[in-house]
């Protein structure tokens, strides 16, 4: 079983900032992040051809669980703009109503609404393509699944994984634990890039056996290797912190079978409904009309 997993967030904001202020509904209020979300989710689900899809939505902008034990998190991020956030909204009704099971929760972010998914549904031997430009989701990665960038059209398999960060699937997590990320606030240990985090992970697998190896840092031809050394000595709760920070979870409040995720019957009229108050055109329509037609071929 195929399962589309579809991180919303990026695609919103991609389509925010590309597609023209402009572009206002009948009651004069912007509809630019919808127009632009709508037209790539009408493209993905066309090219991807799936019988079972979820997408999840980030709610949870100030209020991750993640907030609770490290404040900072995420914190140096600016709110969206209020008419983005009103966008949002449609964004929703609008993967409903192309058919999709939909996911949101105040405490747990899209990355782990996914996760979760996902882990309840393998026991189903399910193989998923993970759409995201998020690298945090790479760690969902597992034997025959994709990680789909779909705007830059890059499929990574594990390997390929691998290939493009230079640790493991299964390594992400101590990855962003030792050299951190700036775009959630996380913080890592000082002094410690991508490169130096996969020069350790390599030489040393997995963030325990790093702590536990520290002496051998300087075995394995690391440049400043005493500096990085004495930094993750100096660091060691902070590294755990991170790793803590940047594990997916997968125990959000959501219980799925197969059966939840089936793609449903697109509702044409409601979009039409809905898109003639948002004064959308006949472009998007057909696009729409591009995917009840995949639907109808796809569904048994």
């Amino acid at each position: 079983m195929k399962l589309l997993l579809i991180d919303a967030s990026p695609y919103i904001f991609r389509a925010y900032y590309s597609m023209p202020a402009s572009m206002k509904g009948r009651d004069g209020k912007p509809v630019n992040a919808i127009y632009g979300f709508t037209k790539t989710l009408c493209q993905l689900l066309t090219q991807a051809k799936v019988h079972h899809a979820a997408i999840a939505f980030d709610e949870s902008l100030t209020t991750s669980f993640r907030n609770d034990f490290y404040p900072e998190y995420k914190q140096q991020r600016e709110l969206p703009p209020a008419d983005l956030v009103e966008q949002m909204q449609t964004c929703k009704h609008i993967a409903a109503a192309l058919g999709l099971a939909v996911f949101v929760d105040e405490r747990y972010e899209a990355d782990d609404l996914l996760g979760t998914v996902l882990a309840q549904l393998r026991p189903h031997g399910v193989r998923a393509v993970v759409v995201s430009s998020d690298k945090d989701l790479a760690q969902l990665i597992g034997n025959g699944d994709l990680l789909w960038d779909f705007a830059r059209d890059r499929l990574l398999d594990q390997r390929g994984v691998a290939e493009h960060f230079g640790v493991r699937p299964d390594q992400i997590v101590d990855y962003l634990a030792l050299m951190g990320d700036t775009v959630d606030n996380i913080p890592g240990v000082p002094g410690i890039g991508s490169k130096t985090a996969a020069a350790l992970l390599k030489a040393f697998d997995t963030l325990d056996n790093v702590y536990e190896r520290l002496e051998a840092i300087p075995d394995i031809g690391l440049r400043g290797a005493r500096r990085v050394m004495d930094n993750l000595t100096a660091h060691k709760e902070q590294a755990y912190l991170s790793r803590r920070l940047a594990t997916i979870a997968t125990d959000a409040p959501v219980r799925v079978t197969p059966a939840d995720l089936l793609w449903q019957k697109p509702d044409s009229e409601g979009l039409s409904a809905l898109f003639d108050r948002l004064r959308f055109g006949a472009n998007i329509r057909k696009q729409v009309e591009g995917v009840e037609l995949v639907y109808r071929q796809i569904q048994p």
